[in-house]
């Protein structure tokens, strides 16, 4: 089996153009399997792994094994597709004759709206980030940014400076399937990375990451961002945000941040750092934006996917109607009689 998964990663790889994110889940999720295979006992003789030998009922075992664990429904089908693109790739292959992941059931999604923070909520976990450091100069761009642009972490991380663009206040994402879109930047959010681009040339400085030619920093003064952009072939890190040490932070080093402030900010209702994204979506669209314009915002492929933050501004407007239409009250001859 082990010949058939690094098959599979060059696969998708070559012929899929995968991105690092989608290779590590994909392959994440095939390792589980494995280890769920060998521990089980499903198609295995001799110690090993048989490709041929997995059947519907291995599948439908792992699926039941995953529920036991509590995975999410969404988690769930994901795995699910997961082992169907790998199944066909081996019916492809000529390892096995059926897509046996195909005949399993996917688990019903469960009507889950995602968790988000109110207008107030979200400026005041904006202002938290306090202090004239590098760090939190960083946090602050980092805060305005994800909710400027609504980006996913794994786009957030893979921001370069050379795709920022301060003057037109535009900045390109590469998102999911290599798929790029260029973004406004708020007011707010470029006032923000002003400050930011300042202190980022100030660290990469001092960690002699960036040799800097004769500059107005020779007199004590700052280099100015004016024109918006700081050039990569002048830099030994693109990578725009970065951590203490003065490399690209990872989408670990920015859940991290993220879930400081939240912890600190003692915010309720289960948000977390994808919240800001969901955020995003839901004031844009109470705000008067029309569905096109925030599902390509968000870089979705299917409206449908954005259609789900209509229930949000629904739920509210259902409270709204409520409590403000008259024929929404309960009248008082009704409420003497029910008394």
């Amino acid at each position: 089996m082990e010949k058939a998964i690094q098959e599979f990663k060059n696969y998708l790889l070559v012929e899929k153009n995968a991105s690092p994110n989608t290779l590590d889940g994909y392959l994440n999720d095939i390792t589980q399997f494995q280890k769920f295979l060998t521990q089980s006992g499903h198609a295995v003789e001799s110690a090993s792994i048989q490709i041929e030998k997995i059947d519907r009922l291995a599948v439908r075992s792992f699926m039941g094994f995953l529920y036991e664990k509590k995975y999410s429904a969404t988690t769930m089908r994901r795995k699910l597709s997961t082992l169907s693109s790998f199944f066909r790739f081996l019916c492809r292959e000529g390892y096995v004759k059926n897509n046996v992941a195909n005949t399993v059931p996917a688990p019903r999604m469960q009507n889950k709206l995602p968790a988000y923070f109110s207008v107030d909520d979200m400026f005041r976990l904006l202002q938290l980030p306090q202090g004239e450091g590098f760090l939190p100069i960083r946090d602050r761009a980092l805060l305005e940014l994800f909710y400027s642009c609504g980006l996913r972490i794994s786009e957030l991380v893979g921001l370069t400076v050379e795709n920022t663009s301060l003057d037109s206040r535009t900045v390109k994402v590469l998102g999911k399937g290599g798929k790029e879109r260029l973004l406004p930047l708020g007011r707010q959010c470029v006032e923000a990375l002003k400050i930011y681009l300042n202190a980022r040339m100030d660290k990469l400085t001092q960690q002699r990451i960036l040799q800097l030619p004769q500059s107005p920093l020779s007199g004590g003064g700052s280099v100015p961002f004016s024109k918006g952009r700081l050039s990569s072939s002048n830099s030994k890190c693109e990578q725009l945000l970065l951590n203490h040490r003065g490399v690209g932070i990872t989408v670990r080093g920015v859940r991290k941040v993220v879930d400081k402030y939240i912890k600190q900010g003692n915010f309720a209702g289960g948000v977390s750092p994808h919240s800001i994204r969901h955020s995003f979506a839901t004031h844009l669209l109470e705000g008067g934006a029309d569905l096109r314009s925030i599902q390509e915002l968000l870089g979705h492929s299917s409206l449908s996917t954005t259609q789900k933050y209509t229930h949000l501004t629904l739920d509210r407007l259902s409270e709204t109607y409520d409590k403000a239409h008259p024929r929404a009250k309960e009248k008082p001859a009704e409420k003497a009689a029910l008394e």
